[in-house]
C-alpha cells in the first residue's frame, strides 16, 4: 500500500512542494468530514454574500476558503495564496518559494443536493523571495506550474495529482485517514463518444461550437457516423474526474451571454490546473483554438473558454473553429 506521504517522499521534486501539497490535502480531509455531516454541521445553504465573481456564496464556500487560506498562510514555504473567492492574493511568508492558487469548492451549487463537489489547486514558483508577494507574481502561464490537482468529495474522497510527467490518483481511506494510491498512470483514450456541455447556452455559442454539437446530436445519421452520449455533472471537477477515469470531452465554450466575460471558467484556478492534469494524461486542452497552458494571464481572475479531454475531439473542435469563415 502506497500512501500519499510515501509517494511524495519518493517522487516529489522538493521538500517545499511536498509540504505545501500535504497542507492542501490535510485541509481536504477536514472539508471531506464536513461534507459527510452535511446539514448536521450547518454547512448547507447560502452564506448571505457574494464572491469577487458576483456569485452567491454557500456557507461551505466561505469555510473551505478560510480553512485553506489559514493553513497555507502558516506554511513557511508558501509566499502567497490566491483564491477564486477573494479580490486579491494574500501575501504569506516572504521567504517562501511557492505560490498557491485554489478554487476552494468547485461546484458548490451541488452541496445542498448532496452531489459531487471538489477543491482544485495549482502551485507555481515564486520568483521574488524575500519580498512581499503581489497579484502580479501569480501571472504566470500554466506551463510554469510545478504541481496541480483536485480533491473530489463524492461517494469517496479522491485526490488526482500531477507533480511529474504523469497523473496519479489516491483515495482517502476512512479507516486510516491516509490517502492511498489507486492509480499510478492515468491515461485518456484519444477517441470518445461522451461529451459534457451546458446545452442551455446553445443560442449564445459561436457557430463552430453549434455545428459541433449538432453533429454529435445527429449521431449515426450525421457526418460523425456514430452516436454520442451527454454527461453533465455541473461541477468541472466531477466532469474532469469522469474524463480521467474513462475518457470524454468537457467544454464550457465562449458565449455571448455576458458581453464582458470571455468564458465562465477561471484560467488560474480551474483551466490551468485541470489542463495540466489532462495533458499529462495524454489528453488535450484548448480555448477552442489555443493551448490553454500557453496563455499569458493578465489578471488573476481572468476567464477563458475551455475545451478539454480526449485529444482527437479537442483537435476536431479546433479545426472547426480554424476553418470557419466567421471566426
Amino acid at each position: 500500500m502506497t500512501t500519499l506521504a510515501h509517494y511524495l517522499n519518493t517522487h516529489g521534486k522538493s521538500t517545499a512542494l511536498n509540504d505545501v501539497i500535504t497542507t492542501i490535502t490535510d485541509v481536504g480531509k477536514t472539508i471531506s468530514q464536513l461534507l459527510r455531516k452535511g446539514a448536521l454541521a450547518d454547512i448547507l445553504g447560502e452564506a448571505g454574500n457574494q464572491n469577487v465573481q458576483g456569485e452567491d456564496q454557500k456557507k461551505l464556500d466561505v469555510l473551505a476558503n478560510d480553512l485553506l487560506l489559514d493553513a497555507l498562510a502558516q506554511n513557511r514555504h508558501c509566499a502567497g495564496v490566491a483564491s477564486e473567492e477573494l479580490d486579491d492574493a494574500t501575501p504569506a511568508n516572504i521567504d517562501g518559494s511557492l505560490l498557491v492558487l485554489f478554487d476552494p469548492l468547485d461546484g458548490s451549487s451541488n452541496i445542498d443536493i448532496n452531489m459531487a463537489v471538489g477543491t482544485i489547486f495549482s502551485i507555481l514558483p515564486y520568483q521574488r523571495q524575500g519580498q512581499v508577494s503581489e497579484n502580479s507574481d501569480f501571472l504566470q502561464a500554466g506551463n510554469q506550474q510545478l504541481a496541480a490537482g483536485y480533491l473530489l468529495y463524492g461517494t469517496s474522497t479522491v485526490l488526482a495529482l500531477t507533480i511529474t510527467d504523469n497523473v496519479v490518483m489516491f483515495s482517502l481511506d476512512p479507516d486510516t485517514n491516509d490517502y492511498v494510491l489507486i492509480e499510478e498512470n492515468v491515461q485518456i483514450d484519444a477517441d470518445t463518444s461522451e461529451y459534457a456541455i451546458n446545452a442551455s447556452n446553445y443560442r449564445y455559442w459561436r457557430a463552430p461550437m453549434q455545428q459541433y454539437i449538432d453533429e454529435l446530436i445527429a449521431g449515426k445519421t450525421g457526418v460523425r457516423g456514430r452516436d454520442f452520449n451527454t454527461r453533465w455533472v455541473a461541477a468541472m471537477v466531477g466532469d474532469v474526474h469522469r474524463i480521467l477515469c474513462r475518457g470524454g470531452l468537457f467544454t464550457y465554450p465562449f458565449d455571448t451571454k455576458y458581453a464582458n466575460k470571455a468564458g465562465k471558467l477561471r484560467l488560474m484556478y480551474e483551466a490551468n490546473p485541470m489542463s495540466l492534469l489532462i495533458e499529462r494524461a495524454s489528453g488535450g486542452a484548448t480555448d477552442a483554438v489555443n493551448r490553454i497552458l500557453d496563455i499569458e494571464p493578465t489578471d488573476i481572475h481572468q476567464r477563458v473558454p475551455v475545451v478539454l479531454g480526449s485529444k482527437n475531439e479537442v483537435e476536431y473542435i479546433k479545426n472547426l473553429h480554424l476553418n470557419h469563415t466567421d471566426k
